[in-house]
């Protein structure tokens, strides 16, 4: 199987062909629910690209591919995703006001991406978020949206939980901003990441992962 596929960019930037069209109804009556017009956008496009990564890296078209989700606790409609056709196969999303990224390969799959928010760093989330390590070097709201990230998508592979975060100590990888996507090597995982102005984003793959930052179908 082909190496991990990512796709990323700006809502308002993605053309799709298909749109709504390859969304179970599930998705749909979740996307309706939303109240603000720009997190149906971001919901839509984040779902429609993940299923565009998956055809890639399965050379499938994405209308032949079923996007389902299910929580132990709650049941169908949110929680870790999968798809029907092809259940080991790894998939992830994310999304963030106005922006999304979509991932997709074999193994585990986690991606995350958030915005910076403004300001100076927040205490409580840093608390919440970092190992003892961790706060001794983060000094500021990117390098802690950075960690965020990291580890966020970690969640979404399903290796730890939100209140695993302060005991998982990663101030071993570099908080420096590259100017191009980067790639390191954690403790046998993959993870690549990069930024978009405000916006951070890092993905977990068992293989080295390939980005494409902008994504026009």
């Amino acid at each position: 199987m082909p190496d991990p596929v990512v796709l990323a960019g700006p809502t308002a930037t993605l053309r799709f062909h298909d749109g709504e069209a390859l969304l179970t109804d599930v998705e749909r009556e979740r996307a309706a629910r939303l109240l603000r017009e720009g997190d149906r956008r971001d919901y839509v496009a984040a779902h429609v690209l993940v299923r565009h990564c998956a055809a890639e890296l399965l050379g499938l078209p994405p209308d032949k591919l079923t996007l389902l989700q299910h929580c132990d606790t709650c049941g169908p409609g949110h929680g870790r995703p999968y798809l029907a056709e092809a259940p080991d196969v790894g998939v992830s999303l994310s999304h963030t006001m106005g922006y999304v990224c979509a991932a997709a390969g074999p193994g585990k799959v986690g991606v995350d991406v958030e915005r910076v928010p403004p300001g100076p760093m927040d205490p409580d989330l840093a608390g919440q978020a970092l190992a003892p390590r961790e706060l001794v070097l983060v000094r500021d709201n990117r390098a802690l949206i950075r960690q965020w990230v990291r580890k966020e998508a970690l969640v979404k592979r399903d290796e730890l939980t939100l209140s695993d975060l302060p005991g998982l100590d990663l101030s071993a990888l570099p908080l420096d901003e590259p100017g191009t996507p980067r790639r390191l090597l954690w403790q046998g995982r993959h993870l690549l990441e990069w930024s978009d102005g405000d916006v951070l984003a890092t993905t977990v793959t068992d293989h080295p992962a390939v980005l494409s930052p902008a994504f026009t179908a």
